[in-house]
């Protein structure tokens, strides 16, 4: 069984440790040795075999007592914008940056400390573009990820390393986080399942933060039933995180089971209405991503479900309204790198103003500067109620144009972006480019929305296309349920790519 373990999802490999066919230490191991063989693929920045391994045979250990969870001995790996405690797990927390390169952080991240009591082992961190800030994971100071269903173009962002790591079977799930479309799209890009839960379902304390008012972590992995368990144990209240929502935990697994009302076993979406917006579908869409989502609508239509034209006319002001809104909070929570209690410092200096400058000269990137500038530049005196205010503003009603769908269908559906994943540099000196990429997966994110990508067949050059679900607030168990549904009438989340 060895030789198979990594082609196991997380529900499976559960099962199997239950059975005690396989223990946790044994896969740690594998899982760690295939990580190493492929690690040209740039998925990894950092693991710690003896960690892993201690944290294995302690799994194995509650295993053996019977007290084990469905995640309990499950290795996972966590994008490296969430901090871990570096006693525990010998791991850097550097959100991809110089700024923090070999930061060890005295703590773990929410999502982490949830993860772990839940039984999951940690293998490593995963790379993915500085603070955040990217659509292809080619802004990352360690390096670009390369996606494993062609090495010649890029696997998405910000998670891209997240998603590289599931796709090509060195993890079974993985952590990601979402602004403004980072999990969907490299979801989407690598062919694997990603959700971005609503705002405040996770915690962001210990999340380094972009844009606190749009960050949101969630898993990724081969399946919906896999992201279900991953986020019943990462997700609930937090009190260190004032924009945690007060709720109690969610079982997201049962709610994804859940038989709706006139279902049945040949048509278990039926009576589910699913919105299709006009502006998901323009005519600028690469005909290959339009017929690979048609398909996998089709599929749903023939679950039970209906299709439903709706709108939502300020789709195209969700590009202008992110660019702004999060660089103007970027701008702000980069402001403690300085120098000074943390993270790189200029070697060589005049006096502290001297210091300050060299020290984000040097430890920021090209596109975190560029961030940075433009935020700082809308929160001035004589610009916040020009830009920042009316962002602000077209914000809400980018989210009332939600709920005017919402009347009238239960999801909305389309593709995650425009096109598959592009090459490797074929954005590089065209920002712009990059942003109008993200045009599917903003809106869902100014407005705090749950979110997925599915897998959903392939398009040009043989390259994985998603579909894009989107629910209403704290609805993740009907997206859930849809995407759960698709994958059991279909195959496409259990392809894997040749390594």
């Amino acid at each position: 069984m060895n030789e198979a373990l990594h082609t196991l999802g997380v529900a499976e490999l559960g099962r199997a440790l239950a059975a005690k066919s396989v223990s946790s230490f044994e896969l740690a191991q594998a899982l760690l040795a295939r990580s190493a063989q492929h690690a040209d693929l740039g998925a990894f920045l950092c693991t710690d075999a003896e960690a892993a391994l201690a944290a294995a045979r302690a799994a194995d250990a509650t295993l053996a007592a019977g007290a084990a969870g469905p995640l309990t001995g499950v290795p996972i790996a966590h994008k490296d914008i969430f901090v871990t405690d570096f006693a525990r797990t010998g791991l850097p927390s550097t959100a991809g940056s110089k700024m923090l390169q070999g930061y060890a952080s005295p703590f773990d991240a929410t999502v982490v400390a949830r993860l772990a009591a839940a039984g999951t082992v940690t293998l490593g961190k995963l790379n993915c573009d500085e603070f955040a800030m990217g659509s292809a994971n080619e802004n990352s100071a360690y390096g670009s990820v390369l996606n494993p269903w062609d090495r010649r173009r890029v696997p998405g962002g910000s998670s891209g390393g997240s998603a590289a790591a599931v796709a090509a079977r060195l993890v079974p799930a993985s952590t990601g986080t979402d602004t403004g479309g980072s999990i969907r799209q490299p979801a989407s890009f690598t062919g694997v399942t990603g959700i971005k839960p609503t705002y405040g379902v996770c915690s962001r304390y210990g999340m380094i933060a972009f844009a606190s008012s749009l960050d949101q972590a969630g898993p990724m992995a081969r399946s919906a039933e896999d992201c279900a368990l991953l986020l019943s144990a990462m997700s609930g209240f937090d009190e260190r995180d004032a924009t945690s929502a007060q709720r109690p935990p969610q079982d997201y697994r049962a709610l994804m089971l859940q038989a709706r009302e006139g279902a049945s076993a040949a048509r278990p979406l039926q009576g589910l209405r699913i919105g299709l917006p006009k502006e998901f579908f323009p005519a600028g869409l690469a005909a290959d991503v339009n017929g690979a989502v048609r398909g996998a609508l089709a599929e749903l239509e023939k679950l039970g479900a209906t299709l439903v034209d709706v709108s939502l006319p300020r789709t195209e002001l969700s590009i202008p309204v992110y660019y702004l809104i999060a660089p103007a909070e970027a701008s702000s929570n980069l402001g403690r790198f300085d120098g000074v209690k943390f993270g790189h410092r200029a070697a060589d200096y005049t006096d502290l103003m001297d210091m300050y400058k060299k020290t984000r000269s040097q430890g920021f990137g090209a596109e975190v500067k560029r961030r940075i500038m433009i935020g700082t530049y809308v929160l001035s005196h004589g610009y916040y109620d020009a830009y920042y205010l009316q962002a602000q503003k077209l914000r809400r009603m980018i989210a009332d144009d939600f709920q005017a769908c919402f009347k009238v269908c239960d999801l909305i559906a389309g593709p995650v972006a425009p096109t598959v994943a592009w090459k490797l540099g074929e954005q590089g000196d065209d920002p712009v480019k990059a942003y109008l990429a993200d045009i599917f997966t903003l809106p869902a994110s100014l407005a705090g929305l749950p979110g997925m990508s599915v897998p959903a067949g392939f398009g040009a050059h043989d390259m994985p296309v998603g579909l894009q679900l989107i629910g209403n607030y704290f609805d993740e168990g009907t997206l859930l349920h849809a995407a759960h549904a698709l994958q059991q009438a279909t195959d496409w989340h259990l392809k894997e790519p040749v390594l």
